[in-house]
């Protein structure tokens, strides 16, 4: 009989999370590779190529690919043929890995779960607990499979009761644009059919776990309607143009795995979960010799891409920024930052517009007139870093608090990812102010141009407390202009049906 221990499992769920927060997968590093290669748009290449570049830096550095450095979930098949050297549960067991792998001093990882989610929203600080998924088995061995998730794309799960004689293609197909860029693309798109609710998600989540072979697909040919299924997927919404970060361009999806599940014959239930440019999961099994061995990748198999500031980049000075320098960015215009920023998330931003609507003063020493914000979750800086990786936060949940921010706190400009809504995008107009990006997925090339952090409130809120930081050449694009014209809509329409004529590279 196979005996696991204990400290077998904490220590390979630790060393699984480290591995996985700073290594993409082979498969993802081909993929975007390809992806790079093929890809058309300028806009979409350079995202790209920050990508490519970020996943080598991390890779080299064994820093987070990005400061999401996701809520944990865990799929666990337990054989029945083992037995335990253990005094905690299973449960706690992969717990104490998770807490290990993200207070690890080396390379700590950011704490972004929250308990009593309906009401207080208190950080764990720890990252824990897991979300753990646990089946028993035949057989003698342990087999895990974890991914961190970053809540960016979780966000964008989609879920339907479709009728039996519905498409499920076409209707991926309407929920795409409804995703926006905010899952942070190109990526993956898992989908789960069949079942009940609650099991079309959870095979949708599964199916992200799974290589990417669109390549290998594409160069055979489908030989089931499953496969039928992902291909006319792939094809229809990379015709749809969204592109990388949603800037317009040929690759919004690199893969699109589907899991199917008996149902009953009154329904058809279908999710979708999209995953990111940080696609991080890891599979590994115990068979009572000691913990996982994870081998480092080869270094060599990253494609030779380095990304460098455009060199027709407009640079702008934060420190004396204007209305009227801003009033002459125009959308997609690459821009490099340098001076001092504000920095705020969806806790503090309520925080702050409750002081203003009540008429009281903002903390001491916080003051937004004139300057431009950056939202952000930085990772804890390790050695001689200022700030961790330091990527963007999906901006439209700071929507509701955009037109307090620009006209009674005198916020000039702000800086997130993905697209913005239709009322805030009026907002920045009637404001003259501007709605910046940065790359999704490139946290840790980001976090380069910071030279300098330092809280200014809240420090309690931990990761969501408003720092400033002092950038140096900071990588964004315009994305909503002061005229209110949005890269999100020029782009896609742009792009919108030119992936079929493109030859696609499948070796």
């Amino acid at each position: 009989m196979t005996v696991i221990r204990e400290a077998d499992v904490i220590t390979s769920v630790a060393d699984a999370l480290q591995y996985i927060s700073y290594y993409h997968t082979p498969d993802f590093i081909r993929a975007m590779g390809r992806a790079y290669e093929m890809e058309q748009s300028p806009s979409a290449r350079d995202a790209i190529a920050q990508i490519l570049t970020n996943s080598r830096m991390c890779a080299e550095g064994h820093r987070p690919i990005c400061q999401d450095t996701g809520i944990v979930v865990v799929f666990v098949k337990v054989g029945m043929g083992v037995s335990w050297d253990a005094t905690s549960d299973l449960e706690c067991m992969i717990n104490a890995g998770v807490r290990r792998a993200y207070l690890d001093p080396q390379n700590k990882l950011r704490a972004s779960i929250v308990a009593d989610p309906a009401f207080n929203r208190g950080n764990t600080r720890d990252n824990t607990p897991a979300v753990i998924h646990t089946e028993i088995v035949a057989g003698d061995r342990v087999e895990i499979t974890l991914a961190a998730k970053g809540g960016g794309s979780e966000n964008k799960s989609m879920f339907a009761m479709l009728n039996p004689s519905d498409s499920v293609a076409d209707w991926v197909l309407d929920r795409v644009p409804e995703m926006g860029a905010g899952w942070c693309p190109p990526g993956m798109l898992g989908i789960g059919i069949g079942g009940s609710a609650e099991k079309a998600m959870l095979l949708a989540k599964k199916s992200l776990m799974e290589p990417i072979d669109i390549g290998e697909l594409l160069a055979r040919g489908p030989n089931t309607p499953l496969e039928k299924l992902r291909l006319e997927i792939y094809r229809r919404v990379n015709e749809l143009g969204i592109g990388a970060q949603g800037l317009g361009g040929l690759t919004t999806v690199l893969d699109v795995k589907i899991l199917d599940y008996p149902t009953h014959a009154a329904s058809l239930p279908v999710a979708v979960i999209p995953n990111c440019a940080a696609t991080r999961h890891i599979h590994f099994t115990l068979d009572g010799t000691g913990p996982a061995v994870l081998i480092p990748p080869d270094l060599n198999s990253w494609p030779k891409v380095q990304w460098r500031a455009d060199a027709a980049a407009r640079r702008v000075s934060l420190d004396d920024l204007t209305k009227q320098q801003i009033a002459a960015w125009k959308p997609g215009e690459r821009l490099l930052l340098s001076g001092k920023l504000l920095t705020g998330r969806d806790a503090a931003h309520k925080r702050i517009c409750a002081l203003i609507e009540a008429g009281k003063p903002l903390p001491e020493g916080l003051d937004f007139n004139g300057r431009v914000i950056y939202y952000v979750g930085p990772v804890d800086p390790v050695g001689s870093e200022v700030v961790g990786p330091a990527g963007p936060t999906t901006a439209n949940r700071m929507d509701r608090f955009t037109d307090t921010m620009l006209g009674r706190a005198g916020l000039l400009a702000m800086i997130g990812k993905a697209e913005r809504g239709p009322e805030t995008i009026a907002s920045i107009a009637k404001h003259r102010s501007a709605y910046l990006i940065a790359v999704g997925g490139a946290a840790f090339l980001v976090s380069n141009a910071i030279r300098a952090s330092r809280v200014v409130a809240f420090a309690e809120l931990g990761m969501e407390a408003v720092y400033e930081f002092e950038v140096k050449d900071m990588p964004v694009t315009v994305a909503v202009s002061a005229e209110g014209e949005s890269v999100h809509d020029l782009g896609p329409a742009k792009w919108a049906g030119k992936f079929s004529r493109i030859p696609i590279i499948v070796e």
